[in-house]
């Protein structure tokens, strides 16, 4: 994968996705959680507390012995990670100079200490930082991973760890009828035809949306055309029932929608290779629409098209793998 195109792919330990910060060895200035919370950092010039300046991100202690600072980060799914970003947004004074990561995968649910206690793999060698800034790094490694260790040298302030990768659950929780358009379950985003005001990305995270930002809403239409974005699913399978929800959009949400499906040996170009899973229905503002499907036919992709343009909430394919 060309540097920087990771940046395309889902953040695998955003708090938004369930990922956690289970454990800082220092934590003084500034909390670890705020390592993986979600939009960008905020900065106050005006803003103090008892310990100092008040930061959006992880700050650590001015460190007077040998070693180094680390944090380590539960992914909110597990993954593959094609690359890293390092925020020091803010910290200019203050930021880490070196940052490495190691990476863990293990089952079941362990505490801080049986992680602190475990065999970790690098995945980023000790690299340069600069301070307020993206430092952006492209891992070229295909092994799954759980938990992430972040390492600076020898400590200072990060304001945001993203991981972006694929993800890549495990497959002993995909039985029965599951959401197979989910992120958490491996599905994601391929095709989108605008997305100017909220990513389609959205569509497919956990949980309802609970304003208008936390779904998908393209321009205003004025060619005669519609907006599409298509999906592809955790894996092939069978689609048992679908919801389209437009929770949140009153005044600008779609006037109809239609989903169709794409099989394994399909083409996303070739209408003639889709499957019909609902189609074109008319849509109400502000309402989970429900769909009964029975195509019979397996399928890889799904495309969800809306007439002429506006805002969906979720959107949820359910059925069973094949």
């Amino acid at each position: 994968m060309p540097d920087q195109d990771f940046l395309q792919l889902p953040d695998l330990a955003c708090r938004d996705l369930g990922g956690s910060v289970v454990y800082a060895n220092d934590e003084f200035f500034a909390e670890r959680e705020n390592l993986v919370a979600p939009g960008p950092p905020v900065f106050d010039s005006s803003e103090f507390g008892h310990k100092g300046k008040v930061y959006d991100g992880w700050e650590t202690r001015r460190r007077r012995e040998e070693g180094h600072d680390f944090a380590i980060v539960r992914l909110g799914v597990p993954g593959v990670v094609h690359g890293l970003v390092i925020d020091t947004a803010w910290f200019k004074g203050n930021y880490p100079p070196f940052a490495s990561v190691d990476g863990l995968c293990v089952e079941g649910y362990p505490t801080p200490q049986e992680l602190l206690d475990a065999k970790w793999e690098p995945i980023l060698d000790r690299v340069p930082l600069e301070g307020d800034t993206a430092n952006t790094f492209a891992v070229d490694d295909d092994r799954r991973w759980t938990h992430l260790r972040l390492n600076i040298f020898p400590d200072g302030g990060v304001a945001r760890f993203r991981v972006h990768g694929k993800a890549k659950p495990d497959p002993a929780f995909l039985t029965g009828t599951v959401d197979l358009a989910a992120l958490e379950n491996g599905g994601d985003v391929v095709a989108c035809s605008d997305q100017f005001y909220g990513s389609p990305r959205n569509i497919i995270g956990l949980g309802r949306a609970r304003h208008m930002g936390e779904g998908w809403e393209n321009a205003r239409r004025r060619d005669g055309g519609n907006d599409y974005v298509v999906v592809e699913l955790a894996g092939e399978g069978l689609v048992e029932h679908v919801e389209i929800d437009t929770s949140y959009f009153i005044g600008n949400a779609p006037g109809a929608a239609r989903l169709v499906g794409i099989p394994a040996d399909g083409d996303l170009a070739d209408e003639s290779s889709w499957v019909e899973l609902v189609p074109r229905t008319r849509l109400l503002p502000d309402c989970r629409h429900r769909f009964r499907v029975d195509a019979g036919t397996p399928v890889r992709h799904v495309r969800l098209d809306v007439y002429p343009d506006g805002g969906i909430a979720r959107l949820r394919v359910h059925g069973r793998l094949t």
